[in-house]
């Protein structure tokens, strides 16, 4: 998930409206901005050519990962899903959350399977779509 919080002013700048969101770039809504459409949202409403989603999708890529757990290519699919469940019980886990709640930390994790479909999509992109998009990076 990707929006950006800076924990105080943010939140009372929302609340008295000095800043208004008007799109995230994640591809589900932070719940906090539940009437903030994303970005996937508004290219299917607006019917986007699909190459022109495929260039925002990897545009955004970087944003979606952020942090992420990595292990090496060719784990044996039972060690993947064993260390995908342990993170994702680790992320549950009421110590952590009251620990990340004291010290204003947000814990929104995307799991494993999640990433690696947008992994994928990354992966497959063709050149000309890296090309554009190195294009427009560069301007």
């Amino acid at each position: 998930m990707t929006t950006f919080f800076v924990r105080e002013p943010f939140y009372t700048w929302r609340k008295k409206n000095f800043v208004r969101v008007l799109v995230q770039t994640g591809k589900k809504r932070d719940a906090r901005l539940a009437n903030v459409p994303t970005i996937i949202e508004l290219m299917q409403e607006y019917k986007t050519p699909e190459t022109t989603r495929k260039l925002a999708t990897l545009a955004l890529a970087s944003d979606e990962f952020c942090r992420p757990i990595v292990a090496t290519p060719g784990i044996a699919a039972e060690r993947a899903r064993m260390l995908r469940d342990a993170y994702v019980k680790t992320l549950k886990d009421p110590e952590l959350l009251a620990e990340a709640k004291k010290r204003l930390l947000e814990i929104d994790p995307t799991v494993g399977q999640e990433l690696e479909a947008w992994a994928k999509d990354v992966l497959s992109a063709n050149k000309g779509l890296v090309d554009r998009l190195q294009q427009l990076l560069n301007k």
